[in-house]
This record gives structure tokens, sequence and C-alpha cells, in this order.
């Protein structure tokens, strides 16, 4: 499985959303969805949605998934220079970092009173 940045920046908007039955609170684009079924990384939404209820009066949130030995960590930070409000360690991933750098971003954006958005920073 070969995904690139190049892939991922092709995302600059989204003619879907697609919702998770279990976090009725949170929608994905088509760029996450693309980079889930490419990555076989489904659970990185699975985790977003998990911390949702925590993070529920936070109307955006930068999320970075980071490599660490054979695993990852995950985490949330209201912007780049601010402290985590969600850490969560990965004992073991295949996710693409070879593809992909180090670290991948993303965002969720509050889109009404009660929805999130999770979406690649070129959707934003």
């Amino acid at each position: 499985m070969k995904l690139t940045q190049s892939d991922l920046n092709q995302f600059i908007g989204t003619a879907h959303y697609y919702g998770h039955p279990l976090f009725p609170t949170l929608v994905f684009t088509d760029g996450i969805k693309f980079l889930a079924e490419k990555a076989g990384a489904f659970w990185l939404i699975d985790i977003v949605g998990s911390y949702q209820p925590k993070l529920k009066r936070e109307p955006f949130q930068l999320w970075r998934l980071e490599k660490a030995d054979e695993g990852a960590v995950v985490t949330c930070r209201q912007d780049t220079n601010e402290p985590d409000l969600v850490r969560q360690e990965i004992p073991y991933t295949d996710f693409p970092f070879d593809d992909l750098g180090d670290s991948f971003e993303w965002y969720v954006c509050q889109n009404d009173e009660t929805t999130f958005v999770m979406l690649l920073k070129s959707e934003y």
C-alpha cells in the first residue's frame, strides 16, 4: 500500500459527510474516508469519536498521529503551541508513516451545535 501526501492533498473539500454508528455527533469527509480505506486506519476515526464527549466544548481540534517505535502516539490540542488535551499511546500500528512522514495531522471542527467534522488539513 502506497499512500502519499499528494494523494491526500487532492482533497480540497468534500462532496459527502459520512457518519459513524457509535459516535452520532461525529461525521467525516471524503478525504478522511479515503485515508481510512487506503491506510486501514478506521481506528483513527474511532479514537477521535471516543474523545468527543470530553472535547465537546472545543470547537477546533488539532489532532496528530506521531510515530513511536513500533507504535504511535495520538494527541489532540486546541492549536499548534497549546498543551495536549488528549494523549493516547498506540502500542502497534501499520499506519504508512514511511509514505507520509513521521507524523500526520488533521482537524476536527464544530459544524453546528451538535455535530463535529473530522477532515484533512487540505479540506479545511
